[in-house]
């Protein structure tokens, strides 16, 4: 009776509740489903584990949480489990609700298993976030929310406490902007790695993002997060070794093929500058966006450090951790923990204890980045007692592939909570591309659940309106294996046998078959919800690229066997292959080109600046560098990008193929290649407006088509 009375008591007053933490829950729920937002009664009962209750009192909805984040955590498990809606990261697409507000007929508790729950990787903001403005963060901001995020990295906007900091020590605002590169190469100016690689960075840019950067950290932490802000990791102007030139400032010896112009000066943490600097940054970033007292920054991230000396090493993590907590006492040092994978030739067990060891216990928390590959800290006993949140990666550059292993990383977390209690778990993938619902599960993972992996599956089948069963089907013969940075064969550059490099996928971990029965599973089960349409366009899409890679071997053979007929009948098919590619693809929004350059447009000030946008934006998803080191990394089978791009390469190939074969001339893949990458340079230069194809009016029975035209034979 007395808990009756309560709720009753809480819903006359829910209205007028001063308490923030509902406040802000009662605004993400009026901005996510207004419609029954006026019936949802949010509860702030404080605790020291996030907790949530979901309970109905006659038409209402009680969300009872322990503090706002776990409130919209609360209010995320009832849209999906209870409404079977599917929350977008981009606001490209909507929420589909039903028109009758469902309710629990019992209470549903959930307890948080970690306390941290990490989101977005550095590489994020250049392949997804460059060109975002207010309304596609809000959006992705609220998205976190509702997926329990408490822990986002948030690294908008500091070009404009760097600028104020430099100028400090007489360097002009042309020498700044010219040191920075354009906004789409910014997090690898940021990790240290480039300089100034399509710089100089407009003003207009830098200003704009501060009072950006000032929009979403008010709104996380009104939504019960802490933000990660940067600090400073060693990275100056190359002015420095003329201004200091008693520093300790050492040149970055190499990354990525790019030339001494564009790479980046280190300044070691052992050199008392540092600390002068460090200084000077904290508290211009803390008098302009606060602080949280953790802070994201790595000293070498795909660098080498000036000593493999694990002493030196020691010294210099000790140094750098000590430059934050002279300005900050109560400074946590958030780092990465991918350099102890990708560099594990040198960083070794006896080097990463040194290196972590230094730092006074719990004040450094790592990341293990890339735990569907290889757990760190299976190898580093946990990393040597420093606290580390499990993190799933699932996707390099942004890549439209369908990639992950999830029964292996389902595992790989019942192990990780079960024999090392990581302080959090969280996602760091490098672009959002594809499979934004592996990221709901390893979100929803840190969570009490008390369901099942093929339950979940079950619910997510109901979400997305597919056929019972589907994505149980999917996880358990397509989502096999880890992503590396892998596009599929259109998307790389053309070549007669195999891939032509690392970053193109030729032979899928599953049978082409098995992708093209999906499609039909779907085909034959249609739903009007956004959500089937996104599901056939992305997997029909990926079907008919797997595909592609058959035509294409087809091709060689009739080259070899110096078929002439067959071959100019293979060519044609796979140039009507891209053209369908094309086409199906324009039917999701995100499959669109003209999202990421009219986007980089919609920063500019001026024509000239136009120009300079869409020049970076179609620099980091073509070529990246000035070397074919990183030529393809971002591919993604986008409409725009695979008629104005993909499609052309792979006509110059065909075209050049049926001329050595008519002509009888051996096949040359360097003449190929040259001719390939004057194309490519001639596109980044001219950066065109996107070229779309214009989305179809009906999708699925544009998706029959296609699927009757290349597999109903």
């Amino acid at each position: 009776m007395k808990r009756v009375l309560l709720i009753i008591i809480l819903t006359l007053l829910a209205a007028a509740c001063h308490d923030p933490q509902e406040k802000a829950a009662s605004a993400l729920a009026r901005r996510v489903a207004p419609q029954y937002a006026s019936r949802i009664v949010f509860n702030h009962q404080p605790d020291t584990v996030d907790r949530f209750i979901l309970e109905s009192h006659g038409s209402r909805l009680i969300i009872s949480g322990s503090s706002a984040n776990a409130l919209a955590a609360g209010l995320g498990r009832y849209l999906r489990d209870f409404c079977h809606a599917d929350i977008p990261w981009e606001r490209m697409h909507t929420i589909s609700l039903p028109a009758k507000m469902p309710l629990p007929a019992e209470p549903v508790s959930s307890r948080a298993l970690v306390p941290q729950r990490f989101f977005l990787n550095y590489c994020t903001f250049g392949y997804t976030m460059p060109w975002w403005k207010w309304e596609d963060w809000e959006w992705f901001i609220d998205w976190m929310a509702l997926q329990g995020v408490n822990l986002p990295l948030a690294t908008t906007g500091q070009e404009a406490i760097w600028q104020e900091v430099w100028r400090r020590h007489g360097l002009s605002d042309a020498q700044i902007r010219a040191w920075f590169t354009g906004p789409a190469h910014l997090p690898w100016h940021r990790m240290c790695n480039i300089d100034g690689v399509d710089g100089p960075l407009p003003q207009g840019w830098i200003d704009g993002q501060k009072a950006l950067q000032k929009q979403i950290l008010q709104r996380e932490r009104e939504l019960g997060m802490t933000p990660v802000l940067p600090a400073f990791n060693g990275h100056v102007p190359a002015e420095f070794k003329t201004i200091y030139p008693e520093a300790q400032i050492t040149d970055i010896s190499g990354w990525a093929g790019f030339p001494p112009e564009n790479l980046p000066h280190f300044l070691s943490p052992l050199d008392s500058l540092f600390g002068v600097i460090q200084r000077q940054f904290l508290r211009a970033q803390t008098r302009e966006y606060g602080t949280g007292h953790i802070y994201g920054f790595d000293l070498f991230n795909e660098v080498d450090p000036p000593s493999w000396d694990p002493g030196t090493l020691a010294g210099i993590s000790r140094e750098a951790y000590g430059s934050v907590a002279a300005v900050d006492p109560d400074a946590q040092w958030l780092q990465m923990g991918w350099m102890f994978y990708y560099d594990r030739a040198h960083w070794t067990p006896e080097i990463i204890q040194a290196y972590l060891g230094a730092v006074p216990q719990g004040r450094v928390t790592i990341l293990d980045y890339y735990t569907e590959n290889v757990p760190v800290w299976e190898l580093t006993d946990s990393f040597y007692g420093q606290p580390y949140i499990f993190c799933y990666l699932g996707n390099f550059g942004g890549n439209t592939r369908l990639a992950g292993p999830f029964r292996k990383e389902s595992a790989r977390i019942d192990k990780a909570l079960s024999e090392s209690a990581p302080s959090g778990i969280g996602c760091t993938l490098e672009g959002f591309g594809l499979n934004k619902w592996f990221y709901e599960y390893v979100l929803e993972r840190a969570w009490s659940t008390l369901r099942s992996d093929d339950e979940w599956l079950a619910a997510l089948d109901a979400r997305r309106g597919s056929p019972a069963g589907f994505w149980k089907m999917m996880a358990d013969s397509v989502y096999l294996r880890g992503s590396l940075s892998e596009g599929a064969l259109p998307c790389g550059r053309p070549c007669m046998d195999g891939a032509s490099s690392w970053r193109v996928i030729y032979r899928t971990p599953y049978e082409y078959d098995v992708l093209v029965r999906a499609w039909e599973t779907l085909l034959l089960s249609p739903s009007d919800e956004q959500t089937w349409i996104t599901d056939a366009v992305t997997i029909g899409s990926q079907a008919l690229a797997n595909h592609f890679s058959v035509l294409r071997d087809g091709f060689a053979d009739a080259f070899r066997r110096k078929d002439l007929q067959e071959a100019e009948r293979i060519a044609a098919s796979m140039a009507e292959l891209l053209d369908d590619i094309a086409s199906l693809t324009a039917c999701e929004p995100s499959f669109r080109l003209e999202n990421w350059t009219e986007g980089a447009a919609g920063w500019a000030a001026s024509r000239e600046e136009e120009a300079f946008y869409r020049h970076n934006a179609w620099h980091l998803i073509t070529t990246w560098g000035v070397s074919q080191n990183l030529g393809d990394y971002a591919s993604r089978i986008w409409s725009g990008l695979v008629s104005a791009y993909y499609a052309p390469r792979w006509q110059l190939f065909l075209d050049y193929a049926l001329e050595c074969l008519k002509e009888n001339r051996p096949y040359e893949q360097d003449v190929l290649d040259e001719k390939v990458g004057g194309f490519e340079q001639a596109m980044v230069a001219l950066a065109p407006a996107a070229a779309d194809a214009p989305a179809a009016d009906n999708p699925l029975e544009l998706a029959s088509s296609l699927y009757g035209k290349w597999f109903r034979h």
